[in-house]
């Protein structure tokens, strides 16, 4: 680990003003991603700005719904009654992630800026472009079993690796940011990127950017909604494959619905052209079914993760019914 400067912001405004023109700095919250990284020599920050201080820790209803500020825990989040009862979908997708500890650790700022686990990327033995640009992408002819199968480029086909991310997918979040030029508000789809030509650039967030809160906007699709995540094993693993689905039902039809994916991506895969299927469809085994084909539509397996796009439609078909057979805002 490389030397750098500790400061402890007192305020936002004290944040902000130090990582303005500072590109070497970083903000710290749980650190749970970032001190590993760290650690590795994968990042290696100047200075972090501690910001553990600031007021970005309710979790509180506003007129459009749910607003989780910056530095809640994933633990918080994932026990709230708030966010139980409205938006089951996120609740379950963090208590998929990581360890109760880490969950105790890990804020939802964090979370959102979490990198890949691509084995090449988290190794500084190995070139990759995420890490040092125009290196090479050593995963498309190596191992790639955990790799991308949906918008993924000859630059990298790295996935992305948070479950709560995914969850925000399907419930329209927004991410709401400060900076010294002032504040903005980023859709959950806009705020990852696929990795294109510059897959070292993971979001659309500025340097000079804080995130300072998620906004969850009240729907009826929101209530019935789940998440469901396959992995090597039952604890402590990144997915191989996840979907975070949502449903408005009435009288066994589709009213509204949302579909986002993990494991497959460079970012939570929003997959629009599932959703078209479900809208306006009967809620039913063969409408899921031709919606989880359209989710993989365009897929491209690497040598070793071929099975992700079977095992995708799987998941998806699956969690469908399951939320389908749901009570809104609980299980069947």
């Amino acid at each position: 680990m490389n030397s750098f400067i500790y400061k402890r912001a007192a305020n936002q405004a004290e944040a902000l003003r130090e990582v303005a023109g500072n590109t070497g700095a970083k903000f710290l919250a749980g650190g749970t991603n970032l001190i590993d990284l760290m650690k590795m020599n994968v990042q290696q920050p100047g200075e972090l700005v501690d910001i553990n201080r600031l007021a970005l820790k309710k979790i509180e209803k506003i007129p459009t719904g749910l607003r989780i500020g910056a530095l809640v825990s994933n633990s918080e989040v994932a026990n709230s009654k708030l966010v139980q009862g409205s938006f089951p979908v996120l609740s379950e997708a963090l208590l998929s992630g990581a360890s109760p500890q880490l969950r105790n650790m890990a804020t939802v700022g964090g979370n959102l800026l979490q990198r890949t686990r691509c084995y090449y990327f988290m190794d500084t033995a190995f070139p990759c472009n995420k890490r040092v640009p125009g290196s090479g992408c050593p995963a498309i002819p190596g191992f790639n079993r955990i790799h991308a199968v949906l918008g993924a480029s000859n630059k990298c086909i790295a996935t992305h690796p948070s479950d709560m991310c995914v969850a925000l997918a399907a419930l329209d979040a927004v991410i709401r940011v400060e900076s010294p030029r002032g504040a903005r508000e980023i859709p959950i789809t806009e705020f990852h990127r696929l990795p294109g030509d510059t897959p070292e650039v993971d979001t659309n967030l500025q340097p000079d950017e804080l995130i300072v809160a998620v906004d969850l906007p009240s729907s009826a699709f929101a209530k019935r909604s789940g998440y469901l995540k396959v992995r090597d094993r039952a604890q402590y693993a990144f997915a191989l494959v996840s979907v975070a689905a949502a449903l408005d039902i009435k009288n066994g039809k589709i009213e509204a619905a949302r579909l986002a994916l993990g494991g497959v991506a460079h970012k939570p895969w929003r997959s629009l052209d599932a959703e078209k299927v479900l809208t306006g469809a009967q809620a039913n085994a063969q409408t899921f079914k031709v919606a989880a084909a359209a989710a993989m539509m365009g897929a491209v397996p690497q040598k070793h993760n071929a099975f992700k796009i079977e095992m995708a439609k799987r998941a998806v078909a699956r969690i469908l019914n399951e939320v389908a057979n749901r009570k809104a805002g609980g299980a069947a």
